[in-house]
């Protein structure tokens, strides 16, 4: 595991960020800490983020809008909705810029920036 998480997550403060947010996650009640487990492994599989911080900076924002909605009393479906699927991909967005498919999108539009100045 430290493997993954080196070459996941980076530096020293990134892994010190992900060993205080995996504690977190932890300490969450079980429906929201199954629910956190969850979210976390269709984002990981999904999301392709190539920044360390930027991947645990959104981690932390999962876990922090969860432990409001616990400490809140908030029910889960209140938080995703019927469409969890949806949820974790609005819940992407505002970390985009840092996926891979975005650097594969500005590489292509330069390329053909690139192609098309030159005929």
């Amino acid at each position: 595991m430290t493997g993954w998480v080196e070459k996941f997550v980076g530096h020293a403060g990134d892994k010190r960020r992900w060993k205080q947010y995996k504690a977190r996650a932890k300490a969450l009640p079980r429906g929201y800490r199954e629910a956190q487990q969850a979210l976390e492994r269709y984002l990981t599989t999904y999301g392709a983020i190539t920044q360390g911080g930027t991947f645990v900076t959104m981690l932390e924002d999962l876990v922090e809008l969860l432990e409001q909605a616990a400490a809140e009393g908030t029910a889960l479906r209140e938080i995703v909705g019927e469409d969890p699927v949806a949820f974790a991909e609005d819940f992407l967005t505002n970390y985009a810029e840092d996926q891979w498919i975005s650097k594969e999108r500005s590489r292509l539009t330069k390329a053909i920036d690139r192609a098309a100045g030159a005929t």
